[in-house]
Order: structure tokens, then sequence, then C-alpha cells
């Protein structure tokens, strides 16, 4: 079965399927790209790692109930009884060993990378950890020769930072290219509209191939059985704002995906 949504499937989104999808879509835009380019150059699967203790960690907490020290019962005895008390058991916030994957075109022979590409997690999008790594990974590329195409697929969270008064819609790509900076091109789009093809910038030279991110991830919905694995009847997480709520309800009854 196909992806009901014009564009990015919000269901998606859901953590459950999140982690599963971004790997699934980089794998998916590494192969597409790779029989687009000039021989010269490769693309590259590479992660970025850090330690995340930020406020997705569980935190430390008082329970709702609380265990009160036990008083012993009086002892005949030269010697003082001193009272003990019962701990309480908490969580502690454990860190975590966290993995984001990214894209890299490469000249073979110098190493040069050409084009960085990035598709933005949810940690990314939240205080701590994950944002500070990305920001610094972003501030190098756009401070380097290399280009930067930006992809945000998820709906929650804080957008990555854009100088000036932008509205910002559900979703959006941006396309750093190296020669034409600080300026930068652009793309937003709402949960009711296809993801817009791009293109894909490479050196001046070369023929710059057409990046069609909608096919890719419609062809995964179908490859990964999504169809079998989302439960339509529910809302999806995060929840859609009023007005896209109302539309994606028509649209599901429609398609007989919701009773």
């Amino acid at each position: 079965m196909n992806n009901p949504f014009p564009g990015m499937n919000p269901y998606l989104e859901n953590p459950v399927f999140w982690a599963e999808l971004h790997h699934r879509l980089i794998t998916a835009i590494a192969d597409a790209i790779e029989v687009n380019i000039p021989q010269q150059y490769q693309v590259a699967i590479e992660q970025r790692t850090y330690l995340s203790d930020d406020s997705d960690s569980v935190s430390v907490g008082i329970p709702d109930v609380s265990v009160f020290s036990k008083q012993l019962a009086p002892q005949h005895s030269s010697t003082t009884q001193l009272s003990t008390s019962e701990g309480i058991t908490v969580i502690m916030p454990m860190p975590e060993n966290v993995t984001e994957s990214y894209l890299e075109i490469r000249e073979i022979a110098t190493g040069f990378v050409v084009t960085t590409i990035e598709i933005i997690s949810p940690k990314n999008k939240k205080a701590g950890e994950g944002r500070k790594a990305y920001e610094s990974k972003r501030k190098k590329v756009l401070a380097s020769l290399s280009h930067l195409v930006e992809i945000n697929l998820l709906r929650s969270g804080k957008p990555m930072s854009i100088l000036g008064e932008v509205a910002i819609s559900d979703y959006y790509i941006i396309v750093s290219r190296s020669n034409t900076r600080p300026k930068a091109k652009l793309y937003t789009f709402s949960v009711q509209q296809p993801i817009p093809s791009l293109q894909l910038p490479l050196q001046s030279e070369d023929i710059e191939p057409i990046l069609d991110i909608q096919s890719l991830l419609n062809s995964i919905y179908n490859r990964a059985r999504y169809h079998l694995r989302i439960d339509y009847n529910l809302e999806p997480v995060p929840p859609l704002k009023a007005d896209n709520a109302a539309w994606c309800d028509t649209l599901l009854r429609e398609k007989k995906l919701r009773e």
C-alpha cells in the first residue's frame, strides 16, 4: 500500500518509527546520489557520536508516595539505640551514547568534502548535547568550502537558526551553497504538500542531479510495510495542529484507513 499522504507522513515522526526511517532514508539518499554523480566523487555515510545527558534522559525524581522511617521499638539496654530509615528508590539520569548518521559527497582523489547532507533528528531540535553537537558541526560546514543540505522532516522542536524573520512551515529543507553564503535557499512545506525536489549542489563545472526525497520516502514506506504497522485510527505523535488534523481526518477516511 502506498503512502496515503502527499508528502511527509506525520505518523513516521513517532519515535517508534523515526530512528528506522532516518536510517533507511540516509541509505536511500546515498544510493540515489551514487548513480547520478560524476565518477570522481564518492558518497560516504558518516557518523557523529556524543554523550547525551540532556532532558531526554530520565531525571531524578521524588515519588508520589513518600516512604517514612520506622521507629524502632524501645530496647532495654545500656547501649544507646539509633533509629534507621529505609531509603527511597529513585532513578538516576544515565548518560547515553548517541550516534547520528549523515552523508558526505567527497572527491575521491583529495578527500575534499564537496557537500554535506544532514537529516535533522529529534535530539538536534531539543536543548542539550544533541543540539550542541549538531550546531558545532553546522558551524564548521558553514565556515568551510563545503555545501550544506539540511533536511527537517520533524514538526516538533526548535528549528535550526536562520537570520531574519522567516515563516517556518511544518517542514523545511535548506540548501546552503558555499559560493553564495551567507545567502541560502529555504524550501518550506506543510504536511499537506509534497516534499520539494532540489538540485544537489556539487562543483561549479558539474551537472547537478535532482534529489527527489518524496519518491525515496514513498519507496521506503512500501518496502518497510509501514501500512501494516501504523494504526491510522490514532492521532499522530506529535499531534497535528487543528487545521491539519481536520484535513488528515478527511484524507484518511476517504482512503478507508480510518473508521
